[in-house]
């Protein structure tokens, strides 16, 4: 039995999806408005619709604007592959690829917003609505939105595919709503992978969302949401998750890597959780707490920080030196237990140079708890790098998995700044590694072997 709310875009008689998808779109949530305009019929009455796309490429040349609840945008794989290896390595071995582009079902964001847009004007999927309810139940899966191209910043650099400037969002959600999905999709290339303001009910899950110049924001204000089991790494100017005035937010199984200027940054949120997540990153700051985040916990991490060991991408960071803090925390009683936090630089990329790395810094707030955490820091004895030739993946694998030729390296493990007073600190370094006024503050150094 069909169902007149099943929608193909390669079907629909308005339009060409291969010449612009988001015309076909916006004329399918046309039809979709007009046939559902009873709020209540037999207890029903507008049950939404789902819009496939097959697998290829569309290009979106329209902005698809969504207004209606219990919608499902899906299609037949993420589709993504990295396009800035492609772009880094010389086109005079493209024709040896196998495939240079992602692919799946491939929407191609050919919007070019003005330099003094709005910034939900590049989005590809831009969702509003005023009015009571809040829109619900929105879904975007199993489908690929491709940037295609960043462009250059004006730096005299000339490399704009590595600027993560484009103007281009993947989805932005522009009102207050309820309950949206965003599962299993690719995004890449975009300056914002995904924007959303006032979510409550949200699922962020086992998405593929990286080399964006920011993967996930979640801007304004929102409770009782999550971001579980995603790939997940944002360029060196933006961030992979952002929150913004936050309560109940749940950050758990997510594999963050490079080369995001944080890993998870947090501004004004509460009592929300970071747990069992594995982060990587190439500069300090994996971590930050800003605007008096409180009672947040932080637990059974595992940090990764390392230069960055790619050639192409060495001249690249996020402006942060090493005193900064790989785990940066403002705010009042949050919780920062039994964590695993590596970092491995050679000595003469330390910054400021002769400087001791911080580890854990809280700037200011009291409250917080801190302990069991356990810190490996080591250098390279030979201290002699140069930039990898290799390819990307091999040159990245090879810096992970080494180990020979290290040894420890002097970090402070917690340091507390006079600004910020009664916390406590437990088995997260010993005497001579954390740094705060003992006397303004609770402490337990870990033992040290005595040979």
């Amino acid at each position: 039995m069909s169902s007149n709310n099943y929608y193909d875009v390669t079907q629909w008689h308005q339009g060409n999806p291969c010449e612009d998808i988001g015309e076909v779109i916006n004329s399918i949530i046309a039809d979709i408005k007009s046939r559902q305009t009873g709020t209540d019929v037999n207890e029903g009455g507008k049950p939404g619709a789902v819009i496939y796309i097959p697998p290829g490429d569309y290009p979106l040349l329209t902005q698809v604007v969504i207004d209606i609840s219990y919608l499902k945008i899906m299609g037949i794989g993420h589709g993504f592959t990295s396009s800035s290896i492609r772009f880094n390595t010389p086109q005079s071995e493209w024709p040896n690829w196998h495939e240079l582009w992602p692919g799946g079902s491939r929407i191609l964001v050919k919007l070019s917003p003005d330099a003094d847009a709005e910034e939900s004007a590049g989005a590809a999927f831009y969702v509003a609505r005023d009015g009571d309810p809040r829109i619900s139940s929105v879904e975007f899966s199993d489908f690929c939105i491709d940037g295609l191209h960043f462009v250059d910043d004006g730096s005299g650099n000339n490399d704009p595919e590595n600027t993560y400037l484009n103007g281009k969002t993947g989805i932005y959600i522009a009102s207050a709503q309820d309950s949206f999905r965003i599962n299993g999709m690719g995004l890449v290339y975009l300056e914002h992978g995904v924007t959303i303001y006032n979510a409550d009910a949200l699922a962020i899950h086992n998405n593929f969302i990286a080399e964006c110049g920011n993967c996930i924001e979640l801007r304004e204000a929102g409770q009782a949401s999550k971001i579980t089991d995603n790939l997940i790494g944002a360029g060196y100017r933006g961030y992979s998750i952002f929150a913004q005035n936050f309560g109940g937010l749940l950050i758990t199984a997510n594999n963050i890597f490079p080369r995001g200027k944080s890993s998870v940054h947090f501004s004004g949120v509460v009592r929300s959780s970071i747990s069992s997540n594995r982060f990587h990153s190439f500069y300090p700051g994996m971590l930050v707490f800003s605007e008096n985040c409180s009672e947040n916990l932080v637990t059974a991490n595992h940090f990764f920080r390392e230069r960055e060991p790619w050639g192409p991408m060495q001249a690249y960071n996020n402006g942060l030196d090493d005193l900064y803090g790989l785990l940066n925390i403002s705010g009042d009683s949050n919780s920062i237990i039994a964590n695993h936090i590596s970092e491995t630089i050679e000595k003469q990329y330390i910054t400021p140079a002769g400087a001791t790395p911080v580890i854990i810094r809280v700037v200011e707030g009291q409250g917080n708890y801190i302990s069991d955490n356990h810190i490996v820091a080591t250098t390279e004895v030979s201290q002699v790098s140069s930039a990898a030739a290799g390819s990307c993946y091999s040159t990245q694998v090879s810096a992970l998995l080494a180990r020979e030729g290290l040894q420890a390296l002097d970090v402070t493990t917690v340091q507390i700044d006079p600004s910020s007073s009664q916390n406590t600190v437990l088995d997260s370094g010993s005497d001579g590694q954390v740094v705060m006024d003992k006397t303004a503050n609770a402490f337990r150094a870990t033992p040290v072997p005595l040979s």
